[in-house]
């Protein structure tokens, strides 16, 4: 059958909290019986966008990483509550049961993503229900997905091995994956929030003047691993995707006839400056 997925671009998001913002729009204020209890005004994130800076001045870049419910199929959620108080339905999404789960603080303390809060007037444990109201009267998206204005949020409703073929071909991956809780929440471009970067800018000398390298070769090298990129016409270069703590790279530049190398021992992404040829 078929069962509701999320994917977020994490490259397309701005940080804008539109998503937020409309998801605290749709449940303040208001109850959906047998779905949801009203959200209280402060204090609840459903969908918490998280933020990340890599590098250094002049090169850096931000990412905006949104974090809602990962409707698991392997949720630890519905593992560690009392029957009943957490359950999936077949077309995957991950409800609290606002009746049996009253009283159930301890269960805020179950989700690994740190996606459900507790509601302290209402006595009840309480997250991103994936708008399932609306979705069962026939609605086709979720409020978050409806209002971003960079469709950084999209939702698909197919069947799993339609969905797997659409994590093939679009580099879909899961947020922590080492928790074997396989969300239905999938990330596009992940790797702007959890790889780093090698990034730096060449100069060259020309009649006595300083000008940027563009199209200068860059190889970084570690072990059987290499990387090639080239500059810009700025001469800017970065290597990315590459593991935090990983160690010493071997970098090498070639601009014409003259080339250099260095060594660089990446923990965060970093910025190695002018290198001048």
């Amino acid at each position: 059958m078929n069962k509701w997925n999320m994917i977020i671009d994490v490259e397309k998001c701005e940080d804008c909290n539109n998503c937020f913002l409309s998801c605290k729009d749709e449940h303040v204020d208001n109850e959906f019986p047998g779905y949801s209890l009203a959200q209280p005004r402060h204090g609840h994130r459903w969908i918490n966008i998280m933020r990340k800076e890599r590098g250094s001045y002049p090169l850096i870049d931000v990412a905006y990483l949104p974090v809602p419910c990962q409707h698991c199929d392997s949720a630890p959620c519905i593992e560690n509550s009392p029957k009943g108080a957490v359950n999936k339905r077949e077309d995957g999404i991950v409800l609290i049961d606002p009746v049996k789960a009253k009283g159930q603080k301890d269960m805020v303390k179950t989700c690994p993503y740190g996606a459900i809060y507790w509601n302290e007037e209402k006595n009840v444990p309480q997250k991103c229900s994936f708008c399932a109201h609306l979705l069962d009267d026939e609605w086709k998206i979720t409020r978050c997905a409806q209002v971003c204005p960079t469709l950084s949020l999209t939702v698909l409703c197919v069947t799993d091995a339609e969905m797997q073929r659409e994590v093939v071909s679009e580099k879909l991956e899961v947020y922590h994956p080492e928790y074997g809780t396989k969300p239905r929440v999938y990330y596009k471009n992940l790797y702007r929030y959890t790889h780093c970067f090698i990034a730096g800018s060449i100069a060259i000398t020309i009649d006595g003047k300083e000008e940027c390298a563009d199209n200068a070769e860059i190889a970084l090298i570690k072990g059987d691993e290499k990387y090639i990129v080239q500059t810009d016409t700025f001469g800017d270069f970065k290597v990315d995707r590459l593991e935090k703590n990983s160690g010493k790279y071997i970098l090498e530049v070639r601009y014409k006839e003259k080339s250099t190398t260095m060594d660089v021992v990446l923990t965060e992404s970093v910025n190695v400056g002018v290198i001048k040829l």
